[in-house]
């Protein structure tokens, strides 16, 4: 199965990753911020979690209000990680260089 993935922001503000595919982003999930005492980290999640365990349904892109241009190849990595439970790699996610408040992903 090809993966067109892809990090957007809704109209509600949330930060979602998802397969593009058409028009709509397919099987999201959210990306949130969690502080620490190592600093903040990532935490994906179903976009329906707690309610929903898996990553399914689907959003419209009339509620995407910007797509990011690029998204981390260890973000993308992460998400096919947690979709099909296959890993894919051992490192993990760092996004200390895209202008966060430090610390790295704990997508896991």
């Amino acid at each position: 199965m090809s993966y067109d993935i892809r990090l957007v922001k809704l109209v509600s503000g949330e930060m979602v990753v998802g397969n593009y595919v058409g028009s709509d982003i397919e099987e999201p999930a959210i990306l949130q911020a969690m502080p620490t005492q190592q600093g903040t980290q990532m935490v994906l999640l179903p976009y329906g979690y707690p309610f929903d365990q898996e990553m399914q349904g689907k959003i419209a892109q009339s509620h995407v209000l910007f797509e990011y241009q690029n998204c981390p190849e260890e973000l993308k990595t992460k998400y096919i990680e947690a979709k099909t439970n296959i890993s894919l790699s051992s490192g993990g996610l760092d996004l200390s260089g895209m202008g966060g408040a430090g610390g790295g992903l704990d997508l896991g």
